[in-house]
């Protein structure tokens, strides 16, 4: 034993044990949006607004808990036959069950003949993440692992996609020049892709840009698909909370798959419901049979197992019970209407103030075309900075949250925009 010791003790002198094994580590840059959320709680400003966080702010600038929420917890509370047991692997079926009837319609071909998949997963961002990693291991692809997204799109698409081996490649979408959409461009891109790519779509409420394709562009863009045999990845955050409306805003998700373009489908309830912090959401992989349906959820439980085990139960129970609850169910519909329609309000107001009061140079009716919690409002990088020097808080690219708009901020917003503007002339 003590020669064993000595040789130890004679291999630790040898070992420089100043060196810090992680060194070599560097320093990742911060998150845009947390880095600016940062940047306006540490602000003692009086007038500042926070239009960078993507997340439903009332008219005092205060977050909601919906009052169906409320009502749903006090059942959930009360219901003494509920434990903290672990779930399913692939989540609560209540919920699963029922989320992909609200976003694929309850008469759906799809789910009357059994051929979807349902998976419950960690908010949106699980979703996007299993259902990547699902197409990464078993989709055929034509040639290296590549994923179409649009330019812009969510900050978060781009590392998803990457850390599970899949290439993102840009696709035409946004026309700065016209403030709006690039349909050609993004049609040409769908021509011109290879057979069987795969697309990123925003299912509605474009992040960022808030434009969305018309029932009629939608169509046009599913027969291109369908002609070129590429799947849509649908990624589904604002169903409700674009337009107050669950079906309209589950428009392009429902026509996609009743014509037969092969989809899955990432949906979060984090909005629609005010349970940011709860994560809750589901991956919905489409087949063309029951029985391949039964084949991809048995892939999608063992990709699961594999990284979180068991999806938490609070607030696919609190989602479920809503969904499933007829009274609770219109209570919800209510309250997505107010978020919604307040938002709605906002864009009008501010239009209205630069356009009438203020007589701000340009055109802005591009804030009232574009619908859901984001606004390309048409500053470039150099303009948005001055915005936040102005204590006004938003993303470099001119993006702005429209539910940091209210009553008591917006006036002081479009008067900023207004200097900006004219300044630019």
């Amino acid at each position: 034993m003590a020669g064993r010791a000595k040789q130890l003790l004679g291999h630790l002198s040898s070992v420089d044990m100043t060196k810090d094994t992680w060194q070599h580590v560097a320093l990742a840059p911060p998150d845009i949006i947390f880095k600016l959320t940062a940047a306006f709680k540490a602000d003692t400003f009086e007038k500042k607004v926070n239009l960078g966080v993507g997340a439903y702010r009332d008219d005092n600038g205060k977050p909601w808990v919906l009052p169906v929420v409320k009502k749903a917890t006090q059942r959930l509370l009360s219901d003494e036959s509920l434990d903290h047991e672990y779930l399913p692997i692939t989540g609560l079926p209540q919920f699963t069950e029922s989320a992909a009837k609200l976003i694929l319609g309850p008469t759906s071909p799809a789910i009357l003949e059994q051929r979807v998949a349902s998976v419950q997963t960690i908010s949106g961002t699980g979703a996007n993440h299993l259902g990547a990693l699902f197409l990464s291991r078993f989709y055929e692809w034509t040639d290296k692992p590549k994923v179409y997204l649009s330019n812009p799109t969510w900050a978060n698409h781009q590392p998803i996609f990457k850390n599970v081996g899949i290439e993102p490649v840009d696709y035409a979408y946004y026309d700065p020049e016209t403030i709006g959409l690039d349909l050609k461009g993004f049609t040409n891109a769908l021509s011109g892709a290879p057979p069987r790519s795969v697309f990123l779509l925003h299912a509605c409420a474009h992040n960022p840009t808030g434009f969305d394709p018309t029932h009629e562009q939608w169509k046009t863009i599913a027969n291109i698909m369908l002609e070129k045999k590429h799947f849509a990845f649908f990624d589904c955050a604002y169903q409700g909370f674009a337009s107050g409306d669950l079906d309209n805003d589950a428009w392009a998700v429902r026509h996609f798959i009743d014509v037969g373009v092969p989809s899955l489908v990432c949906q979060s309830f984090a909005k629609n419901a005010g349970l940011y912090g709860e994560r809750v959401g589901a991956l919905h992989v489409v087949s063309l049979s029951g029985e391949a349906s039964t084949r991809v959820k048995s892939q999608l439980s063992v990709l699961q197992r594999s990284e979180i085990s068991n999806p938490p139960s609070h607030g696919a129970r609190l989602v479920a019970l809503i969904l499933n609850d007829p009274e609770l169910f219109e209570e919800w519909k209510r309250d997505i209407k107010t978020m919604a329609n307040r938002i709605i309000s906002m864009r009008d107001e501010l239009y209205r103030l630069l356009t009438e009061e203020l007589q701000t140079p340009g055109k802005w009716d591009h804030i009232v075309k574009q619908i859901g919690m984001f606004s390309f409002i048409g500053l470039n990088g150099e303009e948005s900075q001055v915005m936040v020097e102005a204590h006004i808080y938003m993303t470099s690219n001119g993006r702005m949250s429209m539910a940091g708009l209210n009553s008591k901020n917006i006036r002081y917003v479009a008067q900023s925009i207004d200097a900006i503007i004219r300044h630019r002339q």
